[in-house]
Order: structure tokens, then sequence, then C-alpha cells
């Protein structure tokens, strides 16, 4: 499929849900991609990404950076509380902020730089004990005291569980979003980003349907 197969479901899904065209963000999920393949998508003037782990984000995007102008990183995956500073040195936007430390993290680092990235919290939708994010319960007083810190949080993010209706997921996020004043939803990958869209996402996350199959480092 095509980064132009791609857009195209997007701003159809928009039509369908009576969304205006272009409200929805394709972030381009290039972890574990080769070079080449990210590079070929930036010459086809797509320019913003998604990264899982800081130290690939590092090693990848500053060269990119040298080549292409107005590239927009996004951090989507789990962030370790010493790697904040890096992410936000490097990143536009972090999708994963899940609990009180990294925020206290975030707000300091933030004074220190005198900017912040776009902040997305991560809500563990399914409530599922191995993944990342704060639990819908927990969520209206977390996204509050991220606010009292000063943060600039845009938005919520979540990663429905496998084998579940993620549309079901999708709802509540955009449920929580809302009765907490936040416009931004980053849900939606390659298999069910058109419901996500539906549903008001306003980024969504591709990888292999862009890419191809991941191409895992060499030993």
């Amino acid at each position: 499929m095509t980064l132009q197969d791609i857009n195209n479901r997007i701003r159809e899904a928009e039509a369908k849900a009576g969304r205006n065209q272009g409200e929805t963000t394709l972030i381009a999920v290039s972890k574990v991609q080769p070079n080449e393949r990210v590079e070929a998508i930036l010459e086809e003037g797509h320019r913003v990404f998604g990264e899982n782990r800081v130290q690939e984000a590092a090693g990848k995007w500053p060269q990119f950076r040298e080549a292409f102008d107005d590239i927009e990183l996004h951090i989507i995956g789990p962030l370790q509380t010493n790697k904040a500073r890096q992410a936000m040195e490097l990143a536009q936007a972090i999708h994963t902020l899940d609990r009180p430390k990294l925020a206290t993290t975030f707000a300091r680092i933030a004074q220190e730089m005198g900017s912040c990235p776009d902040l997305f919290i991560q809500v563990n939708t399914g409530e599922e004990p191995q993944k990342a994010g704060v639990l819908p319960a927990d969520a209206d007083s977390f996204i509050a005291e991220s606010i009292a810190l000063d943060l600039p949080v845009k938005g919520l993010m979540c990663i429905p569980p496998v084998g579940e209706e993620p549309s079901l997921h999708f709802a509540l996020l955009r449920k929580i979003a809302a009765r907490n004043g936040l416009k931004g939803l980053s849900m939606g990958m390659s298999g069910d980003f058109e419901r996500a869209v539906a549903l008001g996402a306003t980024h969504v996350r591709v990888g292999s349907a862009i890419f191809g199959d991941r191409v895992p480092p060499a030993g």
C-alpha cells in the first residue's frame, strides 16, 4: 500500500464521518525501518514520523533534518525517565506521558529548556497489566495534575488490546478527552485507523501499511 493510498483512505474516512478534510494527521511510524525506506517517504513529501525508542530516533533523525526541512518527530513508545531530556530535545510531540514521575521530570526539564514538546497522556483503556498508561479511573486526576505542572497536554493516546474491538477503546478515549477539555486523540494504527478517524482521531500512527514489515537490526 502506498503513502497516497493511506492518505486517501484517511480523507475518505473523514468525509464519511462528516469531519473536515485534513483534520487527521498521519504519523508514519518509522521504528526499526531501514533508512532508505524512511528516505523514500521523505522524498514523497511526508514530514510527520513516529519513533518508539529515543536511542533509535537519535541515531536517525538529526541526519535527516540536515537534508529535509520541517520534519515533525513524535515519540510514541514507552519512555524511561532518564531518556526524558533527550526525547524532549529530539521530538515535537511525545505520546506516552503515563505516570507522575515522568510528568514532574518533564516539568523540571521544560523549565530549564524554556520549551516543551506537545504531550499526550497514554491511557491504558484495556487495563492490561503488561501495558503502560494511566488507568481510565485515574485519568481525570492525572490530566489535572499534569496541566497544573504547566505541561502542554494536547490530548490522549491509547493502544487497544489485541483481539478486542478497537472502536470501544477509541470511544472511551474520546469520552475521557472531551470531559477534560482536550482536543487531541492519538489513536488508530495500520489495521484500524479508519475506525479511529470515524471516532475523532486527530493523529493516527501507521507503520507497516506504509513501510512494509519491520526490519529488526542485525544481531
